[in-house]
């Protein structure tokens, strides 16, 4: 799957709370994009890869590990994940495809930095050489009462960030903090996505669109 102009594609990277709709936003974008001819890839983090392995196991609960030691481990899923050769960020864009990516660098700032040296962790991605900054983050932000309610009756079991709303209401707050810090280095777009589904997928895809 190549381009045909060789055009670099385009880097988009959803961020939110758990119970967000961050799933079902990006599923409804990469149709409408296919559905203009456009070309694109949804991929996630953590990956499917083996540290992203490892992170899932701490996340479930199933391994401890504080804050420091996750956020390394996030960033080293997060080089594999852009140089990976067979299905990685960096191949994608360089053929021209659209990556658009569930969670990012802005997750391991706002999650991790609650509890770990935030200066390090923001520093330690954005000075990689290997981590490509995206070309628009989208935040969608609902009330963290309704991404509570949300989690509890769709996850069998929750993740330690999903466990409470006190940790929850404190990672919102962190992420406007990231998005404070990154105003004038990042794209990032705030979108109110307690509004239908239905008006938050157009409110997207006009923010995505005159990128590509």
């Amino acid at each position: 799957m190549h381009s045909i102009d060789n055009k670099r594609g385009s880097f988009i990277v959803f961020e939110g709370l758990d119970g967000s709709g961050k799933s079902s936003q990006i599923n409804e974008l990469s149709k409408k994009l296919r559905a203009i001819g456009k070309m694109v890839s949804v991929t996630a983090e953590p990956t499917n890869g083996a540290t992203g392995g490892l992170i899932r196991d701490t996340l479930s609960n199933n391994y401890k590990r504080n804050a420091t030691e996750l956020a390394a481990l996030f960033l080293a899923d997060r080089i594999s994940h852009n140089l990976n050769p067979m299905n990685g960020i960096q191949k994608f864009l360089n053929e021209g495809i659209n990556v658009i990516c569930d969670r990012y660098y802005y997750s391991s700032f706002a999650y991790q930095g609650v509890e770990a040296d935030m200066k390090w962790i923001m520093e330690s991605n954005l000075n990689c050489k290997h981590i490509t900054k995206p070309d628009l983050c989208i935040f969608l932000d609902v009330d963290v009462n309704q991404c509570k309610e949300r989690v509890d009756q769709e996850r069998a079991s929750l993740e330690i960030f999903e466990s409470n709303y006190e940790i929850m209401a404190k990672v919102r707050q962190s992420f406007f903090e990231v998005f404070r810090i990154l105003k004038d280095s990042e794209k990032i777009e705030i979108i109110d996505a307690n509004k239908s589904f239905s008006n938050v997928s157009e409110e997207i895809f006009k923010k995505v669109i005159h990128l590509l």
